[in-house]
């Protein structure tokens, strides 16, 4: 398996880093849609966060259940076991989605071995099942099939995979955090998947020479000697498992004040979103945010920093304004709460 690029080395892309990370520390927010140009760290930053994510307690099971959550957010075999679930450590799942996996390899189908060879009907998990609190990572999201789509939208709503097919009925828990990444020029992501993802983040080549050279020093440092290198960010990567492992811990806590409620929806209300997906993203946002920065209390300051990400992809296109959605949500936030 390769090494992956240590997360805290990647170099710029401020944005993107900060929306992992708040994505790893509340899963509610729905995912995060990574679009922009070729070669800009998008797969390199992904990878590299699931490799320093904390380790999870799981039941011993298919799915990974989590042995504190209710009855009915776990498997059928768990719920079917007495007594108290035993659980151990494990690594959190990040599973890649490729473009050409077919339906059976994402939702999961009728185990064939076992129906040929002992007669009998099983299913067989699919990668859905294996990402289950987890991360379920698409490159190229927009390129990605409509049936799959389909598929995934119906497990994002519902936080279950159902499949129905060859005699077999199975649901099972299915709640992942969503990444995608793609590149706007090879195609549009459908409406209603682009809705399904909490935050979304344009990357942008670097512009600035010390910044492209620091890039291509570290890339080139890392290729030559990948063991050597990810060593020596070692540290900085524990820094940031433990600001993570910190953060989760805060956001019970971290509290909403009414003001910041308003300043939320007045926002909202100003650029014209459709329903309150957005408004409730960007409070989570927020709110993970204050705990990632280690503060208990919500504030403007954390709605300010997190509102581009939270609510540029959920906006009407207006044929009458040629700025793109994020100086839309930029400029509003300037109006309302001052630069």
């Amino acid at each position: 398996m390769p090494i992956p690029f240590p997360f805290s080395a990647v170099v710029a892309q401020e944005e993107m880093k900060r929306s992992l990370l708040i994505a790893a520390i509340d899963p509610s927010i729905g995912g995060v849609l990574v679009f922009g140009d070729r070669g800009t760290g998008k797969s390199t930053a992904i990878r590299g966060l699931a490799a320093l994510l904390p380790k999870m307690r799981a039941v011993d099971c298919t799915y990974n259940c989590d042995p504190d959550a209710p009855e009915d957010a776990l498997c059928a075999d768990c719920r079917a076991k007495k007594g108290p679930l035993k659980s151990r450590q494990v690594p959190v799942p990040v599973v890649d989605l490729p473009l050409g996996a077919t339906e059976d390899r994402v939702i999961g189908a009728l185990d064939l071995e076992r129906a040929l060879t002992k007669g009998e009907k099983a299913f067989e998990p699919g990668l859905l099942a294996r990402a289950h609190r987890g991360f379920l990572y698409i490159d190229e999201v927009n390129l990605l099939e409509d049936h799959l789509v389909d598929s995934l939208l119906d497990v994002a709503a519902s936080g279950e995979n159902l499949v129905e097919r060859e005699g077999l009925s199975i649901r099972h828990p299915a709640r992942f955090v969503l990444v995608g990444s793609g590149n706007p020029e090879e195609g549009e992501l459908r409406p209603q998947l682009q809705d399904r993802f909490g935050l979304s983040v344009e990357v942008k080549t670097p512009q600035d020479l010390p910044t492209r050279m620091k890039v291509v020093r570290l890339r080139d440092e890392f290729e030559r000697d990948p063991a050597a290198f990810v060593h020596k960010w070692k540290s900085k990567d524990a820094k940031v498992r433990k600001l993570i492992e910190k953060a989760k811990d805060l956001l019970k806590t971290v509290t909403v004040p009414d003001a910041t409620l308003e300043d939320a929806g007045r926002l909202c209300i100003k650029l014209g979103t459709d329903g309150l997906r957005g408004e409730l993203t960007l409070i989570r946002a927020a709110r993970a945010l204050a705990a990632l920065h280690g503060d208990t209390e919500v504030t403007q300051k954390h709605l300010k920093s997190i509102a581009t990400s939270a609510l540029r992809h959920r906006l009407r296109r207006d044929p009458l304004d040629e700025s793109g959605s994020t100086s839309r949500v930029e400029r509003a936030v300037v109006e309302l709460f001052g630069a």
